[in-house]
């Protein structure tokens, strides 16, 4: 009998590698973080199986699928799983319930390449359910601190050096404002949740019991912050980065401008990227019509014309400078004003960024997420 593990918690809590045997579709709709997809049958394959399991039953759909993947596509499958066995020699395979694909797979890798591979018990299915129950307790049984502060405070730079932040905007590949896409498309809901499970469970191994989450709101992006943790964020103390309006301009012309451009370029090419960059600039712009309103809105896109055309010719990104200030002064700045005055209850610090770095890593901030306040 070959090997069927069951140690989910183990598999990832440190990072086994991971071969998905699924069609290319469902590995498209959620996935583990390095997990590879190599599929014993492609989409079209899986879908003739599948139409002729409910008209003929089981048998006549396996019979079917050993008939479509055979021959020189069965060799090549074959070659493709024993490339990864071999780079990965304790690594696992799974299919959706670790049932008939991930089986057939074990045993052809075995008869056809003299590999014993094990698989996943239960498959993508068990992994998923393990991940949604360490959200469900850790949402439950942790600690949790909003990092609250101004667009442009860098409140992201901060997660990244706190080894109990949990990154959210990294996990959602997005920058959770109007202008945050990025060049690369957003994971989906489950890859991202799969995401920040697997985070939480590896810092909770490490010891962590509080974890500093940035405030996004219910979304990020695309991507919703899961119910159970939001409901516990909806509660959570919030500490304030405080930071000056002019390196808050900078901060954004360097992420939004000049990094996002450079991203573009690299992705696209220098004509081609820069376009993109360009068209992904006014289409941020343009979301915010309507709450900017018709006339503050024009005047803003004409300097970010301006600001797009100087910098395509003259590869000066400086007169972006001209949207990004009365943008934040007028639009950002009093819509969070607005709604820090709604929750000033829950404030619990306010500082600069060393000043914050030193209370979300000393013990008032366990403090403050058991329900005290800063002294």
């Amino acid at each position: 009998m070959l090997a069927a593990l069951s140690d989910h918690r183990h598999l990832l809590l440190n990072g086994v590698p991971l071969m998905d045997v699924r069609a290319p579709v469902e590995f498209a709709q959620g996935a583990f973080p390095g997990a590879v997809n190599r599929p014993l049958m492609d989409d079209g394959e899986r879908q003739q199986v599948g139409t002729c399991y409910k008209r003929k039953g089981q048998d006549a759909a396996i019979a079917l699928g050993h008939q479509l993947v055979s021959g020189a596509t069965k060799q090549a499958r074959i070659a493709a799983w024993a490339q990864f066995a071999q780079a990965h020699p304790g690594g696992v395979l799974y299919c959706f319930r670790g049932g008939l694909r991930s089986q057939i797979v074990q045993q052809w890798l075995k008869s056809e390449a003299g590999i014993d591979y094990p698989r996943v018990q239960g498959g993508y299915k068990a992994l998923r359910g393990f991940l949604v129950d360490t959200l469900e307790v850790a949402s439950a049984q942790c600690g949790f601190v909003l990092l609250g502060g101004l667009t442009g405070t860098g409140k992201t730079e901060v997660i990244a050096q706190l080894s109990h932040g949990l990154d959210l905007e990294g996990f959602a590949n997005h920058r959770g404002s109007s202008f945050g896409q990025r060049v690369s498309s957003q994971p989906s809901q489950i890859d991202f949740e799969n995401r920040l499970a697997i985070d939480l469970l590896i810092k909770r191994n490490r010891g962590h019991g509080v974890f500093v989450i940035e405030d996004e709101g219910r979304h990020v992006g695309s991507c919703s912050v899961p119910l159970a943790l939001r409901l516990r964020l909806e509660q959570a103390p919030i500490v304030c980065l405080d930071d000056g309006f002019d390196a808050r301009v900078e901060r954004i012309l360097h992420d939004y401008v000049v990094q996002q451009r450079a991203d573009f370029v690299a992705a696209h090419g220098e004509a081609v990227g820069g376009d993109l960059f360009a068209v992904r600039l006014l289409e941020s712009l343009d979301k915010l019509a309507k709450r900017l309103g018709g006339d503050r809105h024009r005047a803003l896109r004409a300097t970010l014309l301006v600001a797009l055309a100087w910098q395509r010719d003259q590869a000066d990104p400086t007169h972006h400078r001209g949207w990004i200030a009365p943008l934040l002064r007028d639009y950002y700045d009093p819509m969070y004003a607005y709604q820090q005055r709604q929750r000033a209850d829950r404030i619990v610090f306010e500082g600069d960024r060393q000043a914050v770095l030193d209370y979300l890593s000393a013990s008032a901030c366990v403090a403050s997420a058991a329900g005290g306040r800063a002294v």
